[in-house]
């Protein structure tokens, strides 16, 4: 029987990437186009104002509401997003909402730690169960018939910027100046899936594994200070430091003095200065990778071991009856091979950047550990009954 990540994968509709292949494949036709300083300017322009689109349009401004603009203007943003090819903006807020609701866990559309970092990177984009938008999160866009417009008609931006390419630097232009950009768009993009979640530095405990990486940063405009953004996900900003380089907001700032976006949400004080409280989520997401770390299958059989045999008999009758409050009778005892808190603390210093809850994080996984603790130990006496 295969396990539950092959059958995860197993689901990849594969019909469905042969675009995405001959989008790649059709960068090599530069060798029969040519390659012209006129398609070379073409691409690299349309690098950047894709990269643009999708930082500020798709991400801060549909995903996560960062700032408010005009219809006009919004209109804009996600016509330029969605002919990087992404699929519409519709499809590609959903999925990032999803994301954040269920960041690396085995809910996560693409987390590396579950799914593999090839997985996250772009094989999550061709399983069947993200082809459709869920509309259930994006109920707020769905309001706008320009924009459903575009999610039923998802391809029609990249065709129209395609047409454009040709008219304007013939073959080369399309090669270079269209394809060569999409795919440099689709790939900058996918690293923060994928590459964000691996790699960089951690200044704010988020309950999962992004991270900020200042190469990514520079090459998508400044969505690569991944971890600054979902310590505060709203943000317009995400270079939340003078020296974190976010181009995407410093035009937003600039658009805001024409009149063309207004009320950018900016991070609190308290969470610029790493002082804030943790929300529950996090907390509990956070507790669950400390409790991790210690095994609970081997600190149970290190008790049943210690223990004689009467005595082990009354535990396990205490833990069957107990029931919900297992938890209260492990903490009331001293049994042998329990880590101390003092070794929660400890390991939660090692593991987590600086946060206010780290108690509350240390006192969760110590409740989850024993919970696992006693849940063993009962169904070994059942299994002994």
């Amino acid at each position: 029987m295969p396990d539950a990540a092959a059958e995860d994968h197993d689901d990849i509709i594969y019909p469905s990437a042969i675009p995405f292949v001959l989008v790649h494949l059709a960068c090599f036709a530069a060798i029969w186009s040519g390659v012209t300083w006129q398609a070379v300017t073409i691409c690299i322009a349309l690098y950047w104002l894709r990269i643009f689109a999708i930082g500020a349009g798709y991400h801060r401004l549909f995903s996560h509401r960062a700032f408010s603009t005009s219809r006009v203007f919004q209109f804009v943003l996600a016509f330029l997003a969605q002919s990087s090819a992404q699929k519409s903006v519709i499809w590609w807020a959903s999925k990032h909402r999803h994301h954040h609701l269920y960041s690396d866990t085995e809910d996560d559309a693409h987390s590396p730690r579950h799914t593999g970092f090839v997985y996250s990177h772009l094989g999550w984009i061709f399983a069947r169960k993200h082809d459709k938008a869920d509309f259930d999160k994006v109920s707020d866009l769905m309001r706008y018939p320009e924009l459903m417009w575009l999610h039923k008609y998802e391809l029609l931006p990249p065709l129209i910027l395609g047409a454009l390419c040709f008219l304007v630097a013939g073959w080369p232009g399309l090669v270079v100046g269209f394809f060569w950009s999409t795919v440099l768009v689709y790939h900058a993009t996918f690293c923060i899936n994928s590459l964000a979640h691996v790699r960089g530095t951690i200044r704010y405990v988020t309950g999962d594994d992004s991270r900020n990486n200042w190469l990514l940063a520079v090459f998508t405009m400044g969505e690569g200070w991944h971890n600054n953004h979902h310590a505060f996900q709203s943000s317009a900003r995400q270079g939340f430091k003078w020296w974190e380089y976010d181009p995407t907001y410093y035009l937003l700032v600039a658009l805001s003095w024409l009149g063309l976006v207004w009320d950018l949400r900016a991070p609190p004080e308290q969470v610029l200065r790493n002082e804030q409280k943790l929300g529950v989520a996090v907390i509990n997401r956070a507790a669950e990778q400390l409790a991790a770390h210690f095994n609970s299958d081997r600190i149970a059989a290190a008790i049943a071991s210690a223990l004689h045999g009467a005595e082990l008999s009354a535990l396990r009758d205490r833990l069957s009856h107990a029931q919900t409050r297992a938890t209260e009778v492990l903490a009331s005892l001293q049994l042998p091979h329990v880590p101390a808190r003092e070794d929660f603390l400890r390991q939660a210093r090692a593991m987590f950047a600086k946060t206010r809850s780290l108690d509350e994080i240390v006192d969760r996984a110590y409740e989850l550990l024993l919970a696992s603790i006693g849940a063993r130990l009962a169904a070994a006496r059942e299994g002994h009954a």
